[in-house]
């Protein structure tokens, strides 16, 4: 085997918070004056509207089990604004693509809303640090489901035993990989989620830069 590509997952992989999810949340309710939402509850109604133009549908979902007259639209540009104030890339991570890219084709394939999606790669300033950046509100499926690593397999020009997927989610991104073919690689951290036995290789975050250039090598 040898790999010719590589795959990206955005959040907690390439990019993380510099604050408490939870704690974004609850100021972005606060700011558009809405009741409080738990991340679980966010999380769960996020995995229904993977392919949305927008987190509006998400809130809207949210907000139809409280009594409240605040404006899905609102707190989704609220949320927008308070996740673009704090997201951040792992150190390294801008030149750790550009040296990638000088060999394999480099793609990201990442779950959510396309604004959403769309405005943290702009933030990040990664509008052209891929050769191919997917987001599934521009696709008709998301992770795992295999038509949305075929999108990524598709934009790359790579088929599936040649192409590394590096995420952290054990459903969306290793075994999503896993049943599409691709050559899982999980990014693992404290708080994460643990290791999977359907990832080729496990790989801490805070070695990712240094280490995945000799395991993409070594397949």
């Amino acid at each position: 085997m040898t790999i010719t590509a590589v795959g990206f997952d955005l959040d907690e992989t390439l990019a993380v918070p510099t604050r408490d999810r939870a704690a974004i949340l609850s100021d972005a309710t606060e700011r558009a004056d809405a009741p409080s939402l738990t991340r679980e509850a966010y999380l769960d109604v996020h995995g229904r509207h993977l392919t949305s133009d927008s987190r509006t549908p998400i809130f809207a979902d949210l907000l139809s089990e409280h009594d409240t007259d605040a404006d899905p639209e609102s707190l989704a540009n609220a949320y927008r604004r308070e996740i673009s104030n704090a997201i951040a890339p792992i150190p390294g991570a801008e030149a750790f693509l550009e040296r990638l890219r000088a060999k394999y084709r480099v793609g990201l394939l990442t779950n959510g809303p396309r604004v959403a999606q769309r405005d943290k790669l702009a933030t990040l300033g990664w509008t052209d640090a891929f050769d191919s950046a997917l987001v599934t509100g521009d696709l008709e499926a998301g992770k795992p489901d295999s038509a949305a690593f075929a999108a990524l397999l598709d934009a790359l020009g790579s088929d599936a035993e040649e192409t590394a997927y590096v995420g952290d989610d054990v459903d969306a991104d290793i075994a999503g990989a896993d049943a599409a073919g691709l050559v899982p690689i999980q990014v693992l951290y404290e708080g994460g989620p643990e290791p999977s036995p359907r990832a080729a290789e496990h790989v801490p975050r805070e070695r990712l830069i240094d280490r995945l250039p000799r395991l993409l090598e070594a397949f």
